[in-house]
């Protein structure tokens, strides 16, 4: 009997051809791992960008376009939900093109790994728990609707995908969403808007550091473009010179006195 562990590491069996007639999974699942698919899309980005011929992608693989191995490759990474094809090509899906873009590659892995029907199965069943060893496995991976034939592959390729997702992050048993942090590039900070109703931080500042004879003397002052004549004025000036003398010191040793004189237009 296998462990959890050990089945990360343990060769793949894979059969390229057709489940036994006679005995059909109901359930779908990949019969590579997650590994493989990444490796269909990333094939893709790097021939064309985001689509590219059947035989494109065989070549920059290193495989041949009729070969079985080359589509089960294809079809894998269409199960995983990176790529769709059709009429000789194959076109990279919305999350292919977050596999291919570093700063979103951990989070498309891990979103693809919940893409695989039966892989979404195993996780919400076993999410606040644990795995159980092999042999208990893949009783429920049959239960879930693979074929019995197809059982140990089936659980091959879903341990091996779940320890690329990230799933194991926390044990080899503990099947664990990965937390991914969010980039800061993928993130912009949102300034907030100005509140007109609110005093800057500064402006209570320089209110905290003001006399209140000061506050006074400001409230005295009339409004702009409103009359004051020049006799109101030098009165305000002579408060002024008060309160200057009241709430400050004389930096030398002989004080003096402010002495406020209203010149008058002598008449021509």
């Amino acid at each position: 009997m296998s462990s959890p562990e050990s089945a990360v590491n343990e060769p793949l069996e894979i059969d390229e051809g057709q489940e036994d007639k006679r005995e059909r999974s109901t359930v779908e699942f990949p019969y590579l791992d997650l590994d493989a698919a990444v490796e269909v899309a990333q094939g893709v980005h790097q021939v064309a960008g985001s689509s590219c011929g059947w035989d494109q992608l065989a070549a920059q693989m290193g495989q041949t376009a009729k070969g079985g191995g080359f589509r089960l490759r294809v079809m894998t990474a269409k199960t995983f939900g990176f790529v769709t094809y059709g009429q000789g090509t194959v076109t990279l899906t919305e999350l292919g093109q977050r596999l291919n873009d570093p700063q979103q590659e951990k989070a498309a892995k891990a979103d693809s790994f919940l893409r695989v029907e039966l892989y979404n199965k195993i996780y919400e069943l076993f999410k606040n728990g644990t795995l159980p060893p092999a042999d208990a496995l893949e009783n429920e991976i049959v239960k879930m609707g693979v074929a019995p034939k197809q059982k140990g592959k089936a659980r091959q390729a879903f341990q091996r995908s779940a320890n690329s997702a990230g799933y194991f992050w926390s044990g080899p048993n503990r099947l664990v969403r990965p937390a991914i942090k969010a980039s800061a590039a993928a993130v912009p900070a949102v300034e907030p808007e100005p509140d007109p109703d609110k005093k800057t931080k500064r402006q209570h500042e320089d209110e905290g550091r003001r006399h209140p004879l000061i506050e006074g003397l400001l409230k005295e002052l009339p409004e702009p473009q409103a009359e004051w004549t020049t006799e109101d004025r030098k009165k305000w000036l002579e408060m002024a010179s008060t309160i200057f003398n009241v709430i400050y010191k004389d930096s030398d040793d002989s004080r003096g006195s402010l002495k406020v004189v209203v010149e008058r237009n002598s008449a021509k």
